[in-house]
């Protein structure tokens, strides 16, 4: 087993160094390599075709962001990849498995995470750390100034609501088409027969009529 760990800290690859040498079960050893750049671990990569894991960071000398990842897997597409990080935002770890990297392990994890993580990986999974899974994805804003509200210090929510009672207020003050001599007049369409409105209530509604009526009510 061969993993290269790519890190410009000497420090990191020293401790990870006897922590993924236990992943290989005896009498195996583990084959521990070692990158301090970007350039040096293409080089290593190059070398040693039968590599199972890249440990990566993403702030190198040579590399920097999700530019490493790419890279690796657009040379070396076999190989999986594991970025080690001491940032743990969870947007930079879901733009690290967008890019093609299949595990995101903090820097201040604990030797059995780590080696958890790695033979997960090893055995095909996808790793994530559990604060990091159990973090909500970021909802789309949308799109600003158009309609002038974003500048009154409003939550999104209420910014919306306000935009839907605005559009309500200008449908309500537009002329009505008077009807042509012998045309009947057609009901607007919240008025057809069988249409079902919406009141905040609920009387509108099936549901609503229901209960206002006293039916399905449990005595």
């Amino acid at each position: 087993m061969k993993i290269l760990i790519v890190d410009d800290h000497q420090l990191i690859r020293e401790g990870l160094r006897p922590v993924l040498k236990q992943l290989a079960p005896p009498p195996e050893t583990a084959e521990v390599l070692e990158a301090a750049d970007f350039e040096a671990a293409l080089g290593l990569a190059q070398d040693h075709p039968d590599l199972d894991l890249v440990l990566l960071d993403l702030n190198l000398p040579g590399a920097k962001g999700f530019d490493g990842i790419e890279r690796l897997q657009q040379r070396f597409p076999a190989v999986p990849v594991v970025v080690v990080s001491g940032e743990d935002d969870p947007a930079l770890v879901r733009g690290a498995l967008d890019h093609g990297a299949l595990g995101f392990i903090p820097k201040s994890s604990n030797s059995a995470v780590i080696l958890g993580a790695i033979r997960l990986v090893l055995a095909g999974g996808t790793y994530l750390p559990r604060e990091i899974m159990a973090a909500p994805r970021a909802s789309p804003s949308p799109a600003p100034g158009r309609d002038g509200l974003d500048g009154l210090g409003l939550t999104p929510r209420q910014a919306d609501v306000l935009r839907l009672l605005l559009g309500q207020v200008e449908q309500a003050h537009l002329p009505r088409a008077r009807p042509r001599r012998g045309h009947r007049q057609e009901p607007p369409r919240g008025d057809l027969p069988g249409a079902q409105r919406f009141h905040p209530d609920g009387s509108g509604s099936r549901r609503g009529q229901a209960r206002h009526q006293g039916i399905g009510q449990r005595s």
